[in-house]
């Protein structure tokens, strides 16, 4: 399964980048991200028929349904808290005006940077969770933590002008006034040059890196098995940029979505903190994520549509 995994995020990436030119300046059509979009959620659930087919003939029925219920929750978990990074990219964009044809670049980067970092976490995580169980209350406590602050600052927006890193890089590396079409770095005057779509790559690895921090440890809250965590993380993450282009347009209409996905964090760190005393079922956690995930986006479409109304 191991092997059968690889195969499929290389075959996957090599189609994107060569069969349809991923890493080209290129303007996303929302036709085209709403049929990736299908194309990763397909995959995912072929992926997820093949692990339990695979498992009810190696080991039985029971271990079948557990690991592939597992692997749903974990996805969907992935796939939800995802969408708040989403947002933070149409923030980073906006801040460097980069126009959607640039973008495409970014983030195939950002995602293949992603691929390899999160593999790591998880690795790494799996191992301290193997050699300190008690690791795992400590990431239910973060988990809380984070749900809770997610929810005080929801109408707070980061000030990308103080990022240290990008005051760092501005003091240490020269920046060109303006975008180079798709080129991170040019040669201005014998001397190597970012440009600000570097900058914007260096942004999205970085939040990468926060979100995974958050959403890792809420999938080892399903399941510790490494396969598992690492199959699910990977999969909602590889079609993240589909999804970026799917919303590009539509962020607004979400305002209320960040409040669901702090719902999510909290009962998933909650379910870490109490499990010595009381065990929810897999199914139960893809229940409970499953309808928190489909109130807050209802609510939040209903919202929108309420303001859109009153504007007019």
């Amino acid at each position: 399964m191991w092997i059968v995994f690889a195969v499929i995020v290389l075959a996957m990436l090599a189609a994107d980048l060569l069969l349809f030119k991923g890493g080209q300046q290129h303007r996303v059509s929302f036709r085209e991200a709403a049929a990736w979009s299908v194309a990763w959620v397909s995959v995912a659930l072929l992926f997820a028929a093949g692990l339990w087919w695979y498992l009810d003939l190696s080991f039985g029925r029971v271990i079948a349904n557990d690991r592939t219920v597992a692997f749903l929750t974990g996805y969907l978990v992935e796939k939800s808290l995802a969408v708040d990074n989403v947002f933070v990219w149409m923030m980073i964009f906006g801040y460097f005006a980069v126009p959607l044809e640039l973008q495409r670049r970014v983030l195939l980067y950002g995602i293949v940077g992603a691929v390899v970092l999160r593999t790591a976490m998880i690795f790494a995580g799996s191992w301290l969770v193997t050699e300190f169980h008690w690791l795992l209350y400590v990431f239910g406590a973060f988990l809380v933590v984070t749900g809770i602050k997610m929810v005080w600052f929801a109408g707070h927006d980061p000030d990308l002008a103080t990022n240290p890193f990008i005051r760092w890089i501005r003091n240490h590396y020269p920046i060109t006034e303006g975008l180079e079409g798709e080129r991170f770095f040019v040669m201005r005057n014998g001397v190597r040059m970012a440009t600000p779509l570097m900058l914007a790559l260096v942004l999205v690895e970085i939040s990468d890196v926060i979100f995974a921090v958050d959403s890792i440890p809420a999938v080892f809250a399903i399941t510790t098995d490494p396969f598992i965590v690492l199959t699910s993380n990977l999969f909602a993450i590889l079609g993240l940029r589909a999804m970026y282009f799917l919303l590009a347009d539509l962020g607004d209409r979400f305002s209320l979505l960040k409040y669901g996905l702090a719902a999510i964090l909290v009962f998933i760190g909650t379910k870490m903190l109490i499990v010595e005393w009381v065990r929810i079922p897999v199914m139960v956690s893809l229940g409970v994520v499953a309808v928190l995930l489909a109130l807050s986006v209802s609510v939040s479409l209903l919202h929108s549509a309420r303001q859109r109304a009153r504007a007019r």
